[in-house]
């Protein structure tokens, strides 16, 4: 791990995590409560009867039977994909049920809703001062996904917006480690390295949300520029960069190119020349060649020294 994520707030120890709860597939428990419904009102019914010799023992029993086929009704819950429940009783974590349709559980448990879908979050521009002191505007883009229900739903009060949080703190600490522009041989830059920073960004991002049971499956940054009062001024320093550059190839080649042009003089005997002349022609050869304007010839009718 690098220096960057070495830096990284280490988060607390999980106390829950994700386990499976214990459920029944619910649509046999439904008929199950229907048919225990159904018994409880046939013992209230044949207990009453008519009316002339009510059994009130037989029909209580009835009403209490028919309150249980309800109460089983009630642990009737679904799951739709890419969701869980999570199961409380009595303020208790009892585990979470992520198989979808129809499924049932303890009816005195409370049952709640988290999405185990892959969400996006993107942040907004943020301009911070990158290694060199420059302020740059940032922003980036973060793919992940719920992983353990339980961390999610205990160990941080709102999960979604500690994700948007501790990526917006991630990228900002990023930025503030990295030049915008590497000046070093070997060094990283924002501009120019983006797969391994965004790799470093995926790896601190995580380290960051792994209480909250979330996991980042990528990460990557949507825009990175100068900030405007200082935007004109770098570009000029860019321009100055790119023309430094051309220049440094353009007289690599002429240099090469007059070697070779005296070489072949030299080895087919075209014209034998001393010291001053071939300065002189190496003089004219350097004009035409690396001058950014096209040269007109002139004909000399003297000779060469005159």
């Amino acid at each position: 791990m690098s220096a960057t994520t070495d830096s990284v707030v280490r988060m607390p120890a999980p106390v829950v995590r994700e386990r499976k709860a214990n459920d029944l597939p619910g649509i046999a428990m439904f008929f199950a409560g229907l048919a225990v419904i159904a018994a409880g009102g046939w013992m209230f019914a044949t207990a009453v009867g008519d009316g002339s010799d009510p059994e009130p023992g037989f029909a209580v029993f009835g009403m209490l039977v028919v309150i249980a086929g309800v109460i089983v009704l009630r642990g009737l819950f679904t799951v739709a994909p890419g969701e869980a429940r999570v199961l409380q009783f009595l303020g208790r974590y009892v585990g979470t049920v992520r198989s979808d349709g129809l499924r049932w559980a303890n009816p005195f448990t409370t049952r709640e809703k988290i999405s185990t879908r892959i969400r996006n979050h993107e942040t907004a521009t943020l301009k911070v001062n990158d290694a060199d002191g420059n302020p740059i505007e940032i922003a980036a883009v973060v793919v992940w996904q719920v992983e353990d229900t339980a961390r999610a739903r205990f160990e941080v009060d709102n999960f979604v917006k500690f994700v948007g949080i501790q990526t917006e703190t991630a990228v900002r600490h990023i930025a503030t480690s990295y030049p915008y522009d590497s000046h070093e041989e070997h060094g990283l830059s924002l501009r120019e390295n983006a797969d391994e920073i965004t790799e470093t960004l995926s790896i601190e991002i995580a380290a960051r949300v792994e209480s909250a049971g979330v996991r980042v499956i990528e990460s990557r940054l949507t825009h990175l520029a100068y900030a405007p009062e200082i935007a004109q001024a770098m570009l000029q320093r860019q321009q100055a960069g790119a023309v430094v550059a051309a220049r440094t190839r353009i007289v690599e080649g002429a240099v090469g190119m007059v070697e070779l042009a005296l070489a072949r003089l030299a080895e087919q005997e075209v014209v034998e020349l001393d010291e001053e002349r071939k300065a002189a022609m190496v003089s004219n050869l350097l004009v035409v060649l690396c001058g950014d304007r096209s040269t007109q010839p002139v004909v000399n009718t003297g000779s060469l020294y005159t």
